[in-house]
C-alpha cells in the first residue's frame, strides 16, 4: 500500500503534480469502461428519441448484426434516459465522419475570426470540450503577416483561455524578442482549442474533427509568414510524415486564403525547455523567419 506523506509541503507538491496532470477526481474501487459507459448511453438516446417521434408505438431497439451490446459499467448507476428536450449537459459524442462533415461546414460559414469563435464555442463534435476548462482560440494580433500554430493548450492556456501562456509562451516570446517581434506582431492558435485532459497527446479523431476550423482560421487570418511549433501541427496541416529534425528549417508552402504561403516548422518552445541545446537550431530558424518578413517587405 502506498504511503502517503506526513508533510504539508510534500502533500501540497503531490496535489499539485495530480493537478498538472489532469486529475480531478478521486477514482473509485471499482474498474469502469468508459468505452462502454458511453455506447450504452448513446443506445439509449437514440432509443429515447425514437420513442419520442412515436409515443402511442414505443420502437424497441435491437442491436444489428455484429453490435457489440452494452452491459453494466461495474460502480457507475445506469444511466438515466436522455431526453432530447433537456440536453443541456451536452453529454460525450462518437467521433466519426458526421462530426468532421458538421466541423466543415460550420468552419466554411464563418466570414471572419469572430465568426469562427463563436462556431467553436458552440460546437459539440469534439469531447474535448467536456473537460477542458475554457476554449483558446488565439492570441496576438489578427492583422498580423506571421503567424504561428501549435498543436494543442496546456494547463495554463486552459485556464486562461490563451494559447502560449505557460512556460513554453514565455520562452516564445523571448524568441520573438530575439528578433524584434512580439505579440503585437504575431498571431498564435493552436490545431485543437481544448486541452486534452492531462496534457496527453490530441487523438488522430479529435485533430481531424478541430481541422477545419484551423485551416479556416489561417485563411482568415491570411498571413504572409506560416510556423509551425513543432511537427504535430505541420503534420497535420501539410500531409508531410517527416519527423520534425528533418522537417524544420525548411521552407514549404501551405495553400491557403487563395494564395501560397511561405511555411516553416521549427521545435516546439515546450521541447526546447526539455532539450536546451536544441535552441540553437531554433535560433536559426527564427532568423529565416526575420529574413523572409523582410524580403516579403521589399517585394
Amino acid at each position: 500500500m502506498q504511503h502517503f506523506p506526513d508533510d504539508p509541503r510534500q502533500i501540497e507538491a503531490l496535489l499539485d503534480f495530480y493537478a498538472s496532470a489532469g486529475v480531478d477526481c478521486f477514482p473509485g474501487e471499482d474498474p469502469v469502461d468508459w468505452f462502454a459507459l458511453t455506447r450504452q448511453q448513446a443506445e439509449q438516446r437514440n432509443q429515447a428519441r425514437m420513442q419520442a417521434t412515436s409515443p402511442a408505438a414505443p420502437i424497441a431497439v435491437s442491436p444489428g448484426p455484429g453490435a457489440v451490446r452494452s452491459q453494466p459499467v461495474p460502480g457507475l448507476p445506469p444511466a438515466a434516459p436522455h431526453s432530447p428536450a433537456s440536453d443541456s449537459s451536452h453529454p460525450a459524442v462518437l467521433p466519426d465522419g458526421e462530426a468532421i462533415a458538421m466541423a466543415r461546414d460550420l468552419a466554411a460559414r464563418a466570414a471572419s475570426l469572430d465568426d469562427l469563435q463563436a462556431c467553436l464555442a458552440a460546437f459539440e463534435g469534439c469531447n474535448l470540450k467536456l473537460t477542458a476548462k475554457k476554449l483558446v482560440f488565439a492570441d496576438g494580433n489578427p492583422e498580423a503577416r506571421l503567424m504561428f500554430v501549435g498543436e494543442a493548450p496546456g494547463r495554463d492556456e486552459d485556464l486562461q483561455g490563451k494559447p502560449f501562456v505557460g512556460r513554453s509562451g514565455q520562452l516564445l516570446d523571448r524568441m520573438l524578442g530575439a528578433i524584434g517581434l512580439d505579440r503585437s506582431s504575431a498571431y498564435i492558435a493552436n490545431v485543437v482549442p481544448w486541452r486534452p485532459p492531462g496534457n496527453r497527446t490530441p487523438t488522430p479523431q479529435e485533430t481531424e474533427i478541430c481541422k477545419p476550423f484551423i485551416v479556416r482560421q489561417i485563411e482568415l487570418v491570411n498571413p504572409d509568414v506560416l510556423v509551425f511549433l513543432g511537427a504535430a501541427s505541420a503534420k497535420t496541416l501539410l500531409g508531410v510524415q517527416d519527423g520534425i529534425r528533418k522537417m524544420r528549417g525548411r521552407w514549404m508552402t501551405y495553400p491557403g486564403g487563395g494564395k501560397e504561403i511561405a511555411a516553416i516548422a521549427t521545435y516546439h518552445p515546450a521541447y526546447l525547455l526539455r532539450s536546451p541545446l536544441e535552441k540553437r537550431l531554433s535560433w536559426r530558424d527564427f532568423l529565416s523567419i526575420r529574413n523572409r518578413l523582410a524580403d516579403k517587405t521589399l517585394d
